[in-house]
């Protein structure tokens, strides 16, 4: 029986109980929602070094996306994204629509360099070294998402030039690159060096291009529907040679060059005996050497001005062993029809010339359905956004 004197106490003992089990219950809560992780903008990026033209700022969309590489977009503005050597695939919303996504979700972990992610039906495809994974309805919780099922489980194995970047084209094939396993070398396998597609079912593999090196982003012109792509040059000839390339596949069985030819004039000293660079299709914009072109995508928003619209935009990554570093910056390449008529900087400052150390690398770009476009950064963890004001 209770006393006046034992109010106090049974009071604190009240007060205890009730702190252990709402202790208990956020215990519990956090355990549950693991896989969502809540992101306010810290970051300390000197994003005051970036220099854009005039009317264009960058800003961060997203951080602590460690190894962010290849992103896709949903219909309902749920950003994937993957990464190389982090083996995660992450979505990324942004819920409050301040065009900062601070909601992270771990949508895979342990996979063998999952870079490339592409979406279609509602459905979530994920590159793996010699596969592609699929993740059935992936918005459908997001928090907890199902196990991938093998997509296609037949590419080569090979670590060197493993990592893919894929994305659907407008005939609904996947298409997937399989690099060169090597920097310069000569396979019987046809497989080698190409982009190839497979079917909406995963049940067909074939050859779409021949004599590519390593691609590691590509996309599809707005009008005409033809297929330009990224290619990484070899290296071991020197600072400035070959450069490269950006290229234009509008039919199947096209042979862009590798291993005999290179930037579409180059022999290789090894293999360029064996064929002439007329055998081959010379690239349409000839790059930096060395600076590793990676993401690309044709302008198709309303927010930049007139001069951007479908013009190419290309994330270089950078080099890794020129004497002096190059890439390190978003390009942008204007054409004029099917001609690239300039090669120029448009957002550069990730890179320090004078010491020669990077803070940044782009990796891939996006654009939004406001017409912004997103750089992803796998040395920041971080994805940008760049918008522009009239």
């Amino acid at each position: 029986m209770f006393t006046k004197k034992s109010y106090p106490l049974a009071l604190l003992i009240l007060l205890f109980s009730i702190s252990c089990s709402s202790s208990s219950d956020n215990e519990r809560s956090k355990a549950e929602n693991d896989n969502a992780v809540e992101d306010a903008t810290t970051s300390k990026l000197p994003l005051e070094k970036i220099k854009l033209p005039e009317g264009f700022s960058i800003s961060i969309y997203a951080e602590n996306v460690e190894n962010a590489r290849a992103m896709a977009l949903s219909p309902s503005g749920t950003l994937f994204v993957g990464s190389r050597e982090e083996g995660k695939v992450y979505a990324l919303k942004d819920k409050d629509g301040d065009n900062f996504a601070e909601t992270k979700y771990e949508i895979a972990k342990n996979l063998d360099m999952p870079a490339g992610v592409a979406l279609k039906d509602g459905d979530l495809y994920v590159s793996s070294t010699n596969r592609i994974l699929r993740f059935n309805d992936i918005e459908k919780d997001l928090e907890n998402p199902a196990e991938p099922e093998v997509f296609y489980g037949d590419y080569p194995s090979d670590k060197h030039h493993g990592w893919k970047f894929i994305a659907f084209g407008p005939d609904g094939n996947l298409y997937v690159p399989v690099g060169a396993p090597c920097n310069i070398c000569l396979r019987e396998e046809p497989i080698y060096s190409s982009i190839t597609t497979l079917s909406p079912d995963g049940t067909t593999m074939e050859i779409f291009a021949e004599g590519v090196r390593n691609t590691v982003g590509f996309d599809w012109h707005p009008d005409t529907k033809e297929l330009w792509f990224t290619e990484n040059g070899r290296d071991m000839m020197g600072d400035d040679v070959p450069g490269d390339e950006l290229n234009r596949a509008p039919t199947k069985g096209m042979h862009f060059g590798y291993p005999f030819c290179h930037e579409g004039t180059v022999k290789d000293p090894e293999f360029g005996d064996q064929r002439p660079c007329s055998d081959f299709t010379p690239p349409v914009q000839k790059l930096g050497a060395h600076v590793a072109a990676l993401g690309m995508r044709f302008y198709t928003g309303e927010m930049f001005p007139q001069e951007y619209r479908k013009q190419i935009f290309i994330a270089e990554h950078g080099s890794w062993n020129r004497t002096k570093k190059a890439g390190y910056r978003v390009m942008l390449v204007k054409l004029n029809g099917n001609m690239a008529v300039s090669y120029e900087p448009f957002a550069e400052g990730w890179l320090d010339e004078r010491s020669q150390e990077a803070w940044g690398r782009p990796a891939d770009v996006l654009v939004m359905p406001d017409g912004a476009l997103l750089v992803s950064d796998d040395a920041a963890d971080v994805v940008y956004r760049i918008s522009y004001e009239r």
